[in-house]
């Protein structure tokens, strides 16, 4: 589900990406039969992961968090960047990571207003999204071992990204530890299907995006 109607998140209050979300998790709960619930948000796991495993202590409720731990693991001793939005950096989620994975390593928080708004309109990675972006890692090119996209829509972006900050640095994303995580869950809940037959994905959004299929088929690539 893709709440288009109301990204980008990141703009908003922590309140109000508290409602959003509630909300569309409520929705969500009331219209399918759900096994798990993958929040699949930075922002809106920073601002409301907690209230969710709250209100349904009886859903396996998964977030996502930047993947700052494989580039800690990574590169001990190292420069790593999080490029996230204003209230994933903000909220104390991040905070707390920081503090656990940055020890033994230098870690830079850096914005970058815009960049949702650019992939929502399908200009993930164009001349746009380039210039955008060009002023904010410029002065990291060559600095940071390891960037963390802290922002799903980021990775749409990735080629724009890579082109300015150049090979030295590792572009990394918290979603197959995501997806690892899932399945992990499943299992243990005895949830996983037994049937051989392919499974079909629906994907649902509530603005009127003219672009919004597009990024589907870039995701499902």
């Amino acid at each position: 589900y893709g709440d288009d109607a109301n990204a980008p998140y990141g703009r908003c209050s922590t309140e109000r990406v508290r409602q959003l979300t509630l909300q569309a998790v409520d929705r969500l709960l009331t219209d399918f039969s759900v096994k798990a619930l993958v929040v699949a948000c930075n922002t809106a796991t920073s601002a409301a992961i907690s209230l969710l495993r709250e209100k349904y202590p009886d859903l396996i409720v998964i977030g996502i968090e930047p993947a700052l731990k494989p580039a800690a693991d990574r590169f001990p001793g190292g420069h790593i960047g999080i490029m996230a939005t204003q209230v994933t950096l903000r909220e104390k989620k991040l905070s707390d990571l920081m503090v656990r994975y940055g020890e033994n390593c230098t870690i830079s928080r850096i914005p970058a207003p815009g960049l949702v708004e650019l992939v929502e309109a399908g200009q993930g990675n164009t001349p746009q999204t380039e210039a955008l972006l060009r002023p904010i890692l410029e002065p990291y090119r060559g600095q940071l071992d390891a960037l963390v996209l802290g922002c799903t829509h980021y990775p749409f972006a990735e080629a724009a990204i890579a082109k300015i900050l150049g090979e030295k640095t590792l572009l990394l994303d918290g979603a197959e530890g995501t997806a690892r995580q899932t399945r992990r869950r499943l299992a243990e809940a005895g949830l996983l299907t037994a049937c051989a037959q392919t499974g079909t994905v629906r994907i649902e959004h509530s603005g009127e995006n003219p672009h919004f299929a597009t990024l589907v088929r870039t995701l499902m690539e």
